[in-house]
C-alpha cells in the first residue's frame, strides 16, 4: 500500500509544521526540519516492529526523494532574496566566491593522482 507510506509522510509533515510554527513563535525558528525528523523516527520505529510493508516503504522513499530537492530549492531562493536585500556587497561576495572556486578547479584536479581516477571501460 503505497498510500500508507504517503499517509505517514503527510502525518509527519503536519505534526512537524505544527510544532515548528509553535517553536517559531517562541524562539524564532522554522519547523521544516521537524517533519523529516519525525518521519525518520516513525519509520525506524515501524521497521523495528515489522509493521511497514515494502509497498509503504516505496511510497515513503518516493516522497522523501522529492522532499530534499524542494527544501534545497526553497533555501536557495531565500539565500538569493537575502543577498539581493543585502545590497551590492553581498552580491559581490557571492560572485567572487564562485569565481575563485572556478579558478581552483584545475589546481585541485591536478592534485589527484592518475591512479585515483577509475579508468573508463
Amino acid at each position: 500500500m503505497v498510500i500508507f507510506g504517503v499517509t505517514i509522510l503527510s502525518f509527519c509533515m503536519f505534526i512537524g509544521m505544527f510544532i515548528g510554527d509553535g517553536l517559531g513563535k517562541l524562539i524564532g525558528v522554522k519547523g521544516v526540519g521537524f517533519a523529516m525528523l519525525f518521519l525518520v523516527l516513525l519509520v525506524d520505529y515501524l521497521l523495528k516492529k515489522e509493521k511497514l510493508s515494502a509497498e509503504a516503504q516505496k511510497g515513503i522513499q518516493f516522497w522523501s526523494a522529492m522532499y530534499i530537492p524542494i527544501i534545497v530549492a526553497m533555501a536557495a531562493k531565500q539565500n538569493v532574496v537575502a543577498a539581493i536585500k543585502g545590497g551590492p556587497t553581498a552580491i559581490l561576495a557571492g560572485v567572487l566566491a564562485v569565481f575563485v572556486a572556478f579558478l581552483l578547479v584545475p589546481s585541485v584536479s591536478k592534485l589527484a593522482k592518475k591512479s585515483d581516477v577509475p579508468a573508463n571501460k
